[in-house]
């Protein structure tokens, strides 16, 4: 992860680059972001800037006065805060700098505009104190902290991003690499897949992937759709009938399609652009938080204002004024905002991800709260679509095992569904099979 990549990430999950402006607008057109850059780049800088926090607070004269204790001292001490808190700011602090930029650049002031206002008076007012006021009190600790918190709610937000991201990396997979092309003379030739365009026609083999949407013109097997549709159930494929890019030709006969869609324009594609707007999408309470901290921010700016002019009225202009202005605008900044919004999607999309929920938009699973009733599709979600043993009952004189060895040999070469559960069970109870001969299936 380089500094320019960690510049183009904007908080809405917009990849913000110089090649394209239409992409800071958010409008249909986004690329895809890297999720686990980012993840590794805000987990890298908390760690780090956890670290460095940790003199800043042990020489506050804060932290020294609520828990009883004094500090070291040594030549030089004095700048150990100072010094850390630099270094902090500007580690950990940047990236929070270069989105507000964005939000400024928008017009759309937000949390990162808020949490900028709120480092950098703090960081400024405090270096100030420190070299033209000493003994004034600073702000470092707040400083420090704040970007601690704000780092590790943005840490574990990629983090759950990046998880459910990996539903992409699965979709991927379905897609082959080569597909068998016919051509007009009717000879095969294997292909990249990309290489197919509309109206070529290709052949899908036994167990072969179909590698782009079409329309069988030749051919009768079955598919295995369930990656896409949920069904585990094959589907009867024939002449007219349409097959989906990914799907597996199950079946024990060869299909000749002619193909309708490619690249993007497949049914897969379609499907990882709606998996791909839903990580990019936000729930009502995260558009509730940036509209809240929009909000805020000017609030912040106009209270800050309003205690300067009324101190100075009140008292004339001294430093005890700057300090409770400088106070205003760091306490305005919601902490527990930042950290808390990161930690319910973290929470809430990890689930999903874990559980195989295809989420189309975070909004949809924020009002699955409300739902009093749920209708299933029983083959393929309650059930396995396949035929199974549950159970062996047998006569005196017989045991389950000899009964089950016994069948599991008559049903060896028939090709019926059942006969396939029979001998599944046989294997997964490693019983001794007799030999059958003459077999013949009527």
């Amino acid at each position: 992860m380089t500094d320019t990549r960690e510049e183009s990430y904007d908080r809405t999950k917009r990849p913000i680059t110089h090649e394209r402006d239409d992409s800071e607008h958010g409008d249909g057109h986004r690329a895809h972001v890297d999720h686990h850059g980012h993840e590794t780049m805000f987990r890298r800088r908390f760690w780090v800037c956890l670290v460095l926090s940790i003199p800043v607070l042990y020489f506050s004269s804060f932290i020294q006065e609520t828990f009883g204790y004094t500090a070291i001292s040594f030549p030089g001490s004095t700048w150990v805060t100072p010094i850390f808190a630099v270094g902090i700011f500007g580690y950990g602090g940047v990236p929070f700098l270069r989105m507000a930029r964005v939000e400024a650049k928008n017009r759309e002031p937000a949390m990162m505009m808020l949490i900028s206002l709120a480092i950098t008076v703090a960081f400024v007012y405090s270096i100030g104190a420190f070299f033209f006021l000493p003994g004034t009190m600073s702000f470092f600790w707040e400083l420090v902290t704040l970007i601690d918190i704000m780092l590790l709610g943005h840490w574990l937000e990629m983090r759950s991003v990046r998880q459910a991201s990996g539903a992409l990396s699965e979709l991927a997979k379905l897609m082959p690499d080569t597909a068998e092309r016919i051509a007009e003379d009717g000879t095969v030739e294997e292909v990249s897949a990309t290489a197919l365009r509309e109206g070529d026609r290709v052949l899908v083999r036994p167990g072969a992937i179909v590698p782009a949407d079409g329309v069988v013109e030749e051919g009768d097997s079955t598919a295995d759709e369930s990656m896409i549709t949920g069904e585990s159930r094959p589907v009867d494929k024939a002449p007219d009938d349409d097959v989906i890019a990914g799907t597996i030709n199950s079946g024990d006969g060869s299909l000749r399609v002619r193909i309708t869609a490619t690249g993007e324009e497949t049914t897969l594609a379609g499907i990882m652009r709606l998996v791909e707007e839903a990580q990019g999408s936000k729930s009502r309470t995260q558009v509730l938080a940036d509209r809240a901290a929009g909000w805020l921010f000017y609030i912040a700016l106009s209270v800050a204002g309003i205690t300067g002019v009324a101190w100075i009225l009140a008292t004339g202009f001294d430093i005890a004024v700057v300090e409770r202005v400088v106070t205003v605008l760091v306490i305005a900044c919601p902490h527990a905002l930042g950290l808390a919004v990161p930690l319910v999607v973290s929470i809430n999309t990890s689930m999903a991800a874990r559980n195989g929920v295809l989420v189309r938009d975070r909004i949809a699973m924020e009002d699955a709260r409300h739902l009093d009733t749920i209708i299933f599709d029983k083959t393929g979600t309650l059930t396995r679509g396949e035929q199974g043993v549950v159970g062996i009952e047998t006569v005196d004189g017989w045991d389950d095992e000899r009964a089950l060895a016994l069948t599991a040999s008559v049903e060896g070469d028939s090709e019926h569904v059942i006969a396939q559960a029979i001998r599944r069970e046989a294997d997964e109870t490693s019983v001794s099979l007799p030999e059958v001969t003459e077999f013949e299936a009527i």
